[in-house]
């Protein structure tokens, strides 16, 4: 089996990793233009490094992470890449299954949105497909849960929805982090011991929310006693427009995914 990876991003590297942990002893090839930083991974993951597609053609998995804005003019030079079996697989936010269909000359394909905690397996990918069978499904569903855990959907345009939420969550949820670090070092915590209080507390919370069973509106509710410290930082937070900013926030990165599809080219 050879999978071929085009795209060095930090979202190339973790399907690269996913395809080492799922295929440990298969053929990886990482296309592009040579960098230090594919070199590095090459070296780490065991992989062959190419710069043309003659060099690596007759991928079973094509692997795509191209940027959005290059991918129309890249897709037509991967043809050689391809066999009739090649299961095609892109993570390019706002490059539809048609864009791939047209641009590859290709119908086994599927459109995906992971996010970056795929890299250690504690991902979540949103995924839509075409022209698979049954069985190569499940090879598709074999290779996503190696980036953890994955959900199909028949609507392709959730995948814009889940690029804005999903997608670029982990900045969300890191930012939130950064800035509660900032505050106990302003209270006077050092550092290292207010980073450990926040990773426990953001760690334990989603814990705490799997188990309980429990919306996360009560289980904030639960917390915050009348009068006390919690419904005071909680009132602020609110006043300071903290749910509409996000809320805001993400509706403007769902905008900007879907001004990142181009105009299907003639075929």
């Amino acid at each position: 089996m050879r999978g071929v990876i085009v795209g060095p991003g930090v979202m190339g590297q973790t399907l690269a990793g996913a395809f080492r942990r799922l295929y440990p002893h298969e053929e990886l090839v990482l296309l592009g233009p040579p960098s230090e930083r594919r070199a590095q991974l090459a070296r780490e993951l065991r992989a062959f490094e190419a710069s043309t597609p003659a060099e690596a053609s007759s991928a079973d998995w094509l692997l795509l992470a191209l940027k959005p804005q290059k991918a129309l003019s890249l897709l037509p030079t991967l043809r050689p890449l391809l066999k009739k079996e090649t299961l095609v697989l892109s993570v390019m936010a706002g490059i539809t299954l048609e864009h791939l269909r047209v641009g590859l000359g290709h119908t086994r394909l599927v459109r995906s949105m992971p996010n970056t905690p795929g890299r250690i397996g504690s991902g979540i990918t949103v995924w839509t497909s075409t022209g698979l069978s049954a069985e190569e499904r499940l090879t598709v569903e074999a290779f996503l849960g190696a980036l953890g855990a994955h959900i199909q959907v028949e609507d392709e345009a959730y995948l814009d929805m889940a690029t804005a939420l999903s997608g670029t969550g982990p900045a969300y949820v890191f930012l939130f982090m950064e800035a509660l670090v900032e505050a106990g070092v302003h209270l006077g915590l050092p550092r290292h011991l207010a980073e450990k209080l926040v990773v426990e507390t953001v760690q334990g919370s989603v814990a705490y929310y799997r188990a309980a069973g429990r919306g996360a509106a009560l289980l904030r509710q639960e917390v915050t006693s009348p009068g006390g410290t919690t419904a005071e930082a909680l009132y602020y937070l609110e006043k300071a427009g903290f749910r509409p900013a996000i809320s805001r926030a993400i509706w403007a990165a769902y905008q900007r995914a879907l001004a990142l599809r181009p105009p299907l080219p003639p075929e």
